[in-house]
């Protein structure tokens, strides 16, 4: 294709339009498209109806370059994305006794008998090709025609996901399509806002004529997206200036890429060959699925409490009933002696701790609605932080997990250079 393809992305299912599930696709496909230089040009969410299968398709399929489907190809009765769009093509569709052997398999391993009605996700379009998928039974499906290319996935996210970047990308580097390389190089920040980031870099990126900038925000962080436009600044200049940004951003850089806060936190701690344990009241456990999600985070993670209640704060995290008494749950000594007990209980070698009024209910003149208090044990010392967000619970939440991760990692990163120093790394 010469000229730029144009992608639109279709998301079947009646669970996404009555509100059941949230439709996570749009924003992963566009993220891992966007990446590589082809961000998704237009988008829709369409019902089970055949009718509408179809007329949605048609529409697409004239006006895009590339159509990708997400959703209804299983084994159920209004699972029928494969054959209504192979109808609206006038494209025949073959069972393939490969893809049954592979389901069989599949559910032998489970130790359950495949039902009959799986088979009619054996069925390809005669002309296109077949999707492995390694977590599911449902083969995703291309095809190739007329110049054009569809590219039909599975709806669970953990099957779609493995298939689009193990199968569907390569395809599309190798065709052409996607670029082999990043399209831009990020870096993420965290503790500082928007507005201040730019204030902060227009200076220097002003001085260089064709390049592109946008930052992207969510929970306190801001990720920066350097890229060419239109191919006028190499991609090795674009690098140099990516470290100069780095070096204005100081304290505030958190890595380049898209790592999570809590995986550079567990890089930090894997670097310094210690370990970290968790006490959480208000976040309700995300603090401890932000490490779980890292695989190997048991390394440096031992685990997490927690402590909603207060006899819990008591009798699992070792919090004294005075300082409740005193300063009361929501307290920066109620969030130090959350983190220093459960370092103790955990063994250890650092401590961190969430308390707060998530809203949108509780709060006082005090400590009003927003109000976060973060604990930090370490080996050297133990130190309390307050922060305070507006916002709706989930997003006051996930602020906070981001907070405490950001206030650890500055810690972390402040001990490892003094180490550094005191070992005569300066000379």
């Amino acid at each position: 294709m010469s000229k730029t393809p144009i992608i639109e992305v279709i998301n079947f299912g009646d669970e996404l339009l009555v509100g059941i599930r949230e439709n996570s696709h749009l924003v992963y496909l566009g993220g891992q498209l966007a990446r590589y230089g082809l961000p998704i040009r237009r988008s829709r969410v369409i019902t089970d109806e055949k009718s509408e299968i179809q007329r949605a398709f048609l529409d697409a399929w004239k006006q895009s370059d590339i159509v990708i489907t997400t959703g209804g190809l299983g084994p159920t009765s209004d699972d029928m994305t494969r054959e209504n769009i192979a109808e609206a093509l006038g494209a025949e569709l073959v069972f393939d006794s490969n893809i049954l052997e592979a389901i069989e398999a599949r559910f032998k391993l489970m130790g359950r008998k495949m039902a009959a009605h799986h088979k009619k996700q054996c069925y390809y379009f005669k002309e296109g090709e077949v999707l492995h998928n390694e977590l599911g039974t449902a083969p995703g499906l291309m095809l190739r025609r007329e110049g054009k290319r569809l590219i039909m996935l599975p709806g669970p996210t953990n099957e779609l996901r493995p298939m689009f970047e193990k199968e569907v990308i390569p395809v599309l580097q190798e065709a052409g399509v996607l670029s082999k390389e990043e399209a831009y190089i990020q870096l993420r920040s965290c503790g500082i806002g928007e507005s201040a980031v730019e204030e902060r870099l227009q200076p220097t990126i002003q001085q260089y004529e064709g390049l592109n900038v946008a930052y992207c925000v969510h929970y306190g962080i801001v990720d920066v997206r350097l890229s060419s436009r239109d191919g006028i600044i190499p991609q090795e200049k674009i690098k140099e200036i990516a470290h100069e940004v780095r070096e204005l951003l100081g304290e505030d850089f958190v890595c380049f890429g898209h790592c999570s806060l809590a995986d550079v936190v567990s890089r930090e701690l894997r670097a310094l060959d210690r370990t970290l344990a968790v006490a959480e009241s208000c976040t309700g456990g995300l603090l401890c699925d932000a490490f779980t999600n890292i695989s190997g985070a048991s390394k440096i993670f031992a685990g997490g409490v927690v402590c909603y209640s207060n006899d819990v704060k008591v009798s699992r995290v070792g919090v004294p009933e005075s300082i409740l008494e005193q300063h009361g749950a929501v307290s920066p000594e109620c969030a130090i002696a959350m983190a220093s007990g459960i370092a103790e209980r955990l063994s250890t070698d650092y401590g961190l701790s969430v308390t707060g009024f998530a809203g949108p209910d509780g709060g006082n003149e005090k400590n009003p609605v927003g109000t976060i208090h973060l604990g930090y044990h370490s080996p050297v010392g133990v130190w309390a932080k307050t922060v305070r967000y507006t916002g709706g619970r989930l997003d006051v939440k996930a602020r906070a997990v981001h907070a405490a991760l950001d206030w650890v990692r500055r810690k972390l990163r402040k001990y490892k250079m003094e180490e550094f120093l005191c070992c005569g790394g300066n000379d």
